[in-house]
């Protein structure tokens, strides 16, 4: 059985990228409580700022889990280090450039620039990905514990398109390459137009993130013109850090 703080948690939780605005009714069925219950829930989360209600009566997640957010010391120690490096590949490129760092099985994006006549990406600065077939997750996996490598390997591994790599044999060479050559090429296994190239972030001898680019193309030669950048910005973040 729940907590009263672990409803109130379950409240926000129910909140997702793909549901960013509730109901009452539909929190309450979130959470498997009575509609009264939800009511007092949503009343203290909003009066503390964690919800917010708009002119139609629905509820969004409000600012203060995102002041609370960006005091996560992982993210903000990382983004403030990535910021000029991320900056500078931008504005010699102009294509997409994101940092993404591993949550569990997951790529969690911490930060991203995106250019107005780049490629479409379905990422977000918040949002969640599979690792594999993602330039970025390819790099986080091939230097995740051999736990974690494992478990995603006997997983079901989905396709996003043709070019999606869902046999786990052959994603085992890839991260195998993606260790021995330092850097990650995702050839659109995400969408049929985007290629990536990603390239690790190290503090103490640990990969905490991953940089990449994401452009438009049909092989994976657009992006290798790309590779020493980005490789040489994810070694000047690593630095920044105290790698």
């Amino acid at each position: 059985m729940r907590t009263a703080n672990g409803k109130l948690l379950a409240v926000l939780d129910a909140f997702t990228r793909q549901r960013p605005r509730l109901t009452l009714s539909e929190i309450a069925r979130a959470v498997g409580v009575p509609l009264s219950t939800a009511h007092r829930l949503v009343g203290e989360l909003a009066a503390w700022g964690g919800l917010e209600r708009d002119e139609d009566g629905g509820y969004r997640v409000g600012l203060r889990v995102w002041e609370l957010g960006a005091l996560a010391p992982r993210g903000l120690g990382l983004r403030e280090a990535a910021l000029p490096f991320m900056e500078d590949l931008y504005e010699v490129t102009h294509e997409n450039v994101q940092l993404g760092v591993r949550d569990g099985h997951e790529v969690l994006f911490v930060e991203r620039f995106a250019a107005r006549g780049a490629v479409t990406v379905l990422t977000q600065v918040g949002g969640r990905f599979a690792l594999p077939p993602t330039g970025v997750g390819l790099v986080l996996l091939a230097h995740a514990p051999a736990q974690v490598q494992e478990a995603v390997l006997a997983a079901p591994l989905t396709r996003h398109t043709r070019q999606t790599v869902v046999d786990p044999g052959r994603l085992r060479g890839v991260l195998a390459e993606v260790r021995r050559a330092g850097h990650a090429i995702s050839d659109r296994q995400v969408t049929d137009d985007a290629v990536s190239v990603a390239a690790p972030v190290w503090q103490r001898g640990t990969v905490v993130a991953a940089l990449s680019i994401v452009v438009r193309g049909g092989s994976p030669s657009v992006v290798r013109p790309f590779v020493p950048g980005v490789m040489a910005a994810a070694r000047g973040i690593s630095r920044s850090l105290g790698d």
